[in-house]
């Protein structure tokens, strides 16, 4: 596959370089991990007053810009790259697509209305950080016209920010996907301090909150949730993308200014050799974000490409996991062990690295899908 920018993606993808140089700083990162919110509001109204990234995917017809998914992961790699403090993934990469593969044309023009105005959303899975369809522990019961939901998640990001949450559970009729708005009766959010303070999480609890027909999404939606998460995944994979590239731009940036027998070690082979083998690692995970993309454009489409999706985003997973782990740490080290003190940057990205390792699953989980994907073939 052939791939290169279009004139209009390569502009949204340098609009979202330069405004998050600008308004993703380290200062404004920092302030940011301090609150328990987790984001800067007026900075998550600007991207989606002035820029309207929030609208990339939504459909025309619903006011969207009715882009694809190459689009997305373009803005996507900027926001890994400045580590953006936002509540965009939750809503974009997990609400925002499970309303559109599962949900019908009153459910989302009333839910994607409320992304377009600045409303945040975000998905409801399980209580173990598994993150895959078939470790659901909340359950549902069917009374009379109305759903019953019972059950705790954890690890739910932007949980207790949210405005408005699509939930997964387990019932009679198998997995179900429900939309609800998140203060409604019955639930409680707590939010959950983690390692990676740039990325906010919460726990979630539903005790016998009752739901109507029109809140339900779809029944037996096992299908539908592998295809929001395999969407997600390739999500995850081009913020790690973009982060692999941003610490090894910020690593030779040090080297060329640290010295070392009067000399900058930039200028040490060894060092040249691991800088090439981080270069290494981003491109190579930059190849996968993007065939992935174009996969996932084509399974949004319903067109021949859909089958290979989960094997894409798999693949895309894998490496990007790797990769960006091992850049973090390898920045680390070329910092001279400064690079995890406060003062400097590269922690927050190392720290954002592991947490992104085992969201949506880590390279080693990815890999055996891959396996069992080729042994079924």
């Amino acid at each position: 596959m052939e791939f290169a920018f279009t004139e209009e993606q390569q502009m949204i993808r340098e609009t979202a370089e330069s405004f998050l140089r600008d308004n993703s700083t380290s200062e404004a990162i920092r302030k940011a991990m301090a609150s328990e919110q987790g984001f800067d509001p007026q900075l998550w109204q600007a991207i989606c007053n002035d820029l309207c990234f929030q609208s990339i995917t939504i459909p025309e017809e619903h006011g969207g810009m009715g882009l694809g998914y190459v689009e997305l992961v373009a803005v996507l790699e900027q926001m890994g790259r400045f580590l953006l403090c936002s509540p965009f993934f939750s809503t974009v990469c997990l609400a925002s697509n499970a309303l559109y593969i599962a949900g019908n044309t009153s459910q989302q023009a009333e839910y994607f209305g409320k992304i377009i105005n600045g409303e945040t959303g975000t998905l409801l899975l399980n209580d173990n950080g598994k993150q895959t369809a078939d470790s659901i522990n909340v359950n549902y019961k069917k009374n009379n016209e109305n759903y019953i939901l019972n059950g705790k998640y954890r690890y739910v990001i932007d949980g207790h920010t949210a405005n408005f949450f699509v939930a997964a559970a387990s019932g009679e009729n198998g997995i179900a996907l429900f939309v609800l708005p998140a203060d409604s009766k019955g639930i409680t959010r707590t939010w959950l301090p983690t390692v990676d303070q740039t990325r906010k999480q919460a726990e979630v609890t539903f005790n016998n909150v009752t739901l109507t027909t029109s809140e339900l999404l779809k029944h037996d939606a096992e299908s539908e949730l592998q295809k929001i998460l395999q969407l997600a995944t390739i999500a995850v994979a081009a913020e790690q993308m973009g982060g692999a590239q941003q610490i090894l731009d910020m690593t030779v940036a040090y080297t060329k200014t640290r010295v070392q027998f009067n000399r900058p070690i930039a200028s040490f082979q060894a060092v040249k050799h691991q800088a090439a083998d981080m270069m290494l690692k981003a491109e190579v995970a930059r190849s996968a974000v993007y065939y992935a993309a174009c996969v996932a454009d084509d399974a949004l489409k319903c067109g021949p490409l859909s089958t290979e999706l989960p094997e894409a985003a798999s693949i895309a997973k894998a490496y990007c996991s790797a990769a960006f782990f091992q850049n973090a740490g390898d920045a680390i080290q070329l910092h001279g062990g400064v690079g995890f003190t406060w003062e400097y940057d590269v922690h927050l990205y190392f720290k954002r690295a592991k947490s992104s390792e085992i969201f949506l699953g880590n390279a080693a989980y990815h890999r055996e899908q891959i396996a069992q994907i080729l042994l079924d073939a």
